[in-house]
Formats: C-alpha cells, structure tokens, sequence
C-alpha cells in the first residue's frame, strides 16, 4: 500500500470498531451494515455482541476483544473468552496482556497467557496481542512484541483506547514494526480520528488500523482514479 491510500485501499485494512460498553445490538447491526457498504476489513465488537445476526457480512470479518480491556483475567479466563468467541463466528481475536506481568518482567508468564489464547483459538483465527504501548517503555514494547511473537500471534496491537495513557503514537507503531521485521503484522488503535493521523501510522508501518472514526477518516482520503 502507498503511504497515501485511497479511502478504498484504507478501508481494506481498518477494523472498523464499536466498543462502548453502552453499545446495543442494533448499534452493532448498524456498525456491520455500515462496515460492508464501506468495504473495511472487519468489524471490532464485543464479545457478547456474537454472533453477527440479520446482517449479511459478506467478505468483512467479524474480530472481537479478550481480556479487555484491563487484561487482569487469568490465562484459562482468556482462553476460554477467545474460545466461546470463535464459536461464535470471530475471525480475529484482539487480546491485552496482563501488563503488570510485562512491567515486572515476567516475560514468560506474558507468553503463556497469550499461548493459550493461541491454542484456544488456533489458525486461521488471527490472533492479535494487545500492549497498552502508551504505558510502556521502549525496552517493554520490545519485550511485549518479541513475546508475542514466541507465543505465536499473528500481530501486535498499539492500544485498547481505554487506557488513561493513552493510544497510538508514531514513534510506537516504528518501534513495534522494526521489532517484528514483518513477520508479524502491526495494528494501530487509539485516538486516530483523521485521514492525516492514520496515513502517519501506516508510514510508520502499521498495517492494520483499528478505528471507530472510520467515515471522518474515509471522508479525508482521495477516490481512486
């Protein structure tokens, strides 16, 4: 993809997210109607918002949260949530870390959780791991990525967008991406409101972005010739 995707080409990487513990079923509805008249890649939801009825999805996945967004449940908690979630139709599994784990050091609890998360939901359910990197340090995001990687996942991810911290940066998403060297893929989620924001995380490497602001950011992008 160009640093300067049209909305087309954006639409096809942005999980297009509703999250708000107030959500409705009617509100996720409209998120899945609104989601493939826009072509993005997937709808974000809760995981007691599956299964997706009444809404024919066609190509756009269905991806829901573990452990969210605190990450304080136990391994077999997330396990069991990322289970349930695929029987009942998630195509990718966004789950957080017990960051007080990784703050400590604790690497090799981190990595067991997100294992059996992994094995839980195993391929082709994309797994994704998120790090609350507004949180960490530079050492920690590279101890978080290289963790996730050993324990299997298919990405890692920036931010819940619940945590006072706060989401995305640019300076994260490059240090995320030249830690996994391409080999994982690289969501970014928190505070990217605008066509601007989001081109800067791709050119920062992501890959995936996660956003509820997904027709202001569309509106901001060139149409294809």
């Amino acid at each position: 993809m160009t640093a300067r995707p049209s909305a087309a080409a954006l639409a096809r990487i942005i999980d297009h997210t509703l999250l708000k513990p107030e959500s409705t079923a009617d509100d996720v509805a409209a998120l899945a109607r609104r989601a493939v008249q826009l072509g993005t890649w997937s709808i974000c939801v809760s995981p007691t918002m599956l299964p997706i009825e009444d809404v024919s999805m066609g190509p756009v996945k269905v991806c829901t949260v573990v452990g969210f967004p605190s990450g304080k449940h136990s391994a077999n908690i997330k396990a069991a949530e990322a289970a349930e979630a695929v029987r009942n139709g998630a195509d990718e599994v966004d789950m957080v870390i017990n960051l007080g784990l990784l703050i400590a050091g604790d690497a090799d609890a981190v990595q067991a959780e997100i294992a059996a998360v992994r094995r839980a939901a195993p391929s082709p359910t994309v797994l994704k791991v998120i790090i609350e990197s507004a949180a960490l340090d530079d050492d920690q995001i590279v101890l978080a990525c290289r963790t996730a990687e050993a324990a299997g996942a298919d990405f890692v991810k920036t931010s819940t967008g619940f945590h006072p911290a706060g989401g995305a940066s640019v300076h994260a998403v490059e240090l995320m991406a030249g830690t996994v060297g391409g080999r994982l893929g690289v969501k970014a989620s928190g505070g990217i409101r605008d066509y601007e924001t989001a081109c800067a995380m791709i050119e920062a490497g992501a890959t995936r972005l996660g956003v509820s602001s997904t027709d202001a950011i569309l509106a901001g992008a060139p149409r294809e010739q």
